[in-house]
């Protein structure tokens, strides 16, 4: 499959190291223009000027410092977007945090409200902010990076969980008031990454995160887990025009044969497959469970 960025004009969030990096980096090489953003001003200089060896003449590559969680942060963030370049064609929402670990009646109570602020609240802020551009130019691409609380529980990571499946929810019901203004919106699985994230769990311990999540993160640590390329391949895709029409989908990077799928469009649009959904008795042969 051939992607091409080329003329493209994407924001980053989260954009200062690890797969949001990464993502930013391919976008580069493929011709994109970038505003990358993170918090840390000092390690966004660092990104950006890693990036700079991909930047071509007719290229831009900017680093604006904002909370994704911050409403007049998020706004000044399209602001400059829109002021540099004129418009705003695809959003990777990657910025994201942990948060608190630890039984939930043991946690600091702010700092879980927190990571729901980040995770989920930051995403919609930076979605809605683009939005409007977005549905003036009819396309678009909106591309929110989930994790494994979106589709299974993580007893002691809640707020991390909760706030996953939330955002892709809200993934699925923005793609659906989006259809018909050619704006797609997806989630991204990128599988069990070796990044800052994995270190904080082993940091936290087993009392904090339970003894078998950790021995499972101790293990990933060892193996090397999922290779980041894959996740900035599907990055990479759902920016490009070869996704036109795929919306409202959470996508694996390691499992699902997304190259594909352009060839059977119309069958994705017309089902749920890859969505968020109720496992009901049925679907597991019992046959007490259901009237």
């Amino acid at each position: 499959m051939t992607i091409s960025l080329r003329n493209k004009i994407a924001i980053v969030t989260g954009a200062s190291h690890g797969l949001g990096l990464e993502i930013a980096r391919r976008y580069a090489e493929l011709g994109a223009s970038l505003v990358l953003c993170a918090r840390d001003p000092a390690a966004l200089a660092q990104a950006r000027t890693q990036l700079a060896p991909q930047q071509a003449d007719n290229q831009g590559i900017d680093a604006f410092a904002a909370d994704v969680s911050n409403p007049s942060d998020v706004d000044r963030l399209v602001a400059h977007t829109l002021a540099r370049f004129g418009r705003i064609d695809v959003l990777v929402n990657n910025a994201g945090i942990y948060g608190p670990m630890g039984a939930i009646e043991e946690v600091d109570w702010h700092d879980w409200v927190h990571a729901i602020e980040v995770n989920l609240l930051g995403s919609v802020l930076t979605a809605r902010a683009v939005v409007p551009s977005m549905k003036a130019r009819r396309a678009g691409k909106i591309i929110q990076l989930s994790g494994g609380g979106a589709t299974g529980p993580l007893p002691r990571i809640s707020a991390y969980a909760a706030s996953k499946a939330a955002i892709v929810r809200f993934a699925e019901t923005l793609a659906a008031e989006l259809k018909d203004f050619g704006i797609d919106v997806n989630s991204i699985a990128p599988g069990a990454l070796n990044t800052r994230m994995l270190e904080q769990v082993l940091e936290a311990g087993p009392d904090k995160v339970g003894a078998e999540f950790f021995e499972r993160s101790a293990k990933q640590k060892q193996t090397g887990g999922t290779e980041l390329k894959l996740g900035v391949a599907l990055a990479a895709f759902l920016a490009s025009d070869a996704s036109n029409g795929i919306t409202g989908k959470l996508i694996s990077a390691v499992w699902d044969d997304w190259k594909k799928w352009p060839e059977h469009a119309q069958q994705l649009a017309a089902s749920d497959a890859y969505t968020l959904r109720r496992v009901a008795g049925r679907d597991r042969g019992f046959a007490w469970g259901d009237r």
